[in-house]
């Protein structure tokens, strides 16, 4: 099947797309030996580039990696309907009927908008939707049904929010940021050992700590880890860059500049991006 260039094409095309890539017989052989688990990395690392589009306000390479996101979709529905569990209009299905009903204030009654807005209305709904199909997860902890494979600082934030909600939270950011001291403090303690070294599994634990706890430094607030430090990525990449432009129009590169050097133009990187 040649791509008619004259035609734009539609979701069944794509679906058509993906039956033909899995066909046993005349796919592709090696979308044909894909299984969920060796595509679920791909689909983690499309909506990280999804994120990434965003993040760098490129909207043409944002389209295109929408469509890398909802081909995975598309891909795991299309190994469903192989196996019989379910296809691609069954999600969709279950999608639109969560969304209709867990908007009540915007399908069925507009004076519970700010009941929506100021109480756990969202939250109550799902436990409603867990009980009604039987899924009462593990009753013994209100965080057995975080996911372990999500990022980590985004996994911190849930499971610090999921304990807030039952009261297992400091009232305010200041006794948070005397804890982010406290475990610094610690790391610094397992770094200092009186015989120069250092278990590395010491250290590792006192730095998961600190990351920890700086985590729910930004659940307090209200700002996305992995956002914000997707900001310092690009910010270091950006200020990187331009200490190599800096050095190129001098017919050097950074390996022949000392550390000093380097310092001193990362600062006037900084200050140029201060004044705008």
């Amino acid at each position: 099947m040649a791509d008619d260039t004259s035609k734009t094409h539609d979701l069944e095309d794509l679906l058509a797309v993906m039956a033909r890539l899995r066909d046993p017989d005349t796919g592709c052989p090696w979308d044909v030996k894909q299984t969920f688990e060796t595509i679920a990395p791909y689909t983690i690392e499309e909506a990280y580039e999804v994120a990434d589009a965003i993040a760098r306000e490129d909207t043409d390479d944002l389209k295109d990696e929408l469509g890398d996101l909802l081909l995975q979709v598309v891909y795991h529905a299309q190994m469903a309907s192989e196996d019989e569990r379910f296809v691609f209009a069954d999600v969709v299905d279950v999608i639109t009927r969560k969304m209709i009903r867990r908007h009540p204030h915007v399908f069925e009654d507009a004076s519970r908008r700010e009941e929506f807005m100021t109480t756990d209305l969202w939250d109550r709904i799902k436990t409603q939707e867990k009980a009604e199909r039987g899924d009462h997860g593990d009753a013994r902890s209100v965080l057995s049904d975080v996911p372990v494979g999500l990022p980590g600082l985004t996994r911190a934030v849930k499971l610090q929010k999921r304990a807030a909600k039952v009261g297992f939270d400091w009232p305010d950011l200041v006794p948070v940021l005397v804890k982010v001291d406290e475990e610094l403090a610690e790391l610094k303690e397992a770094l200092a050992a009186d015989d120069g070294t250092v278990s590395k599994a010491r250290a590792a634990e006192e730095f998961g700590d600190l990351l920890f706890v700086m985590a729910n430094v930004a659940r307090h607030l209200g700002v996305d880890p992995e956002a914000a430090l997707r900001g310092a990525n690009a910010k270091f990449v950006r200020r990187f860059e331009s200490i190599e432009a800096a050095l190129a129009s001098q017919g050097r590169g950074p390996k022949d500049a000392t550390l000093e050097e380097m310092d001193a133009l990362w600062d006037a990187a900084k200050t140029d991006e201060r004044k705008g």
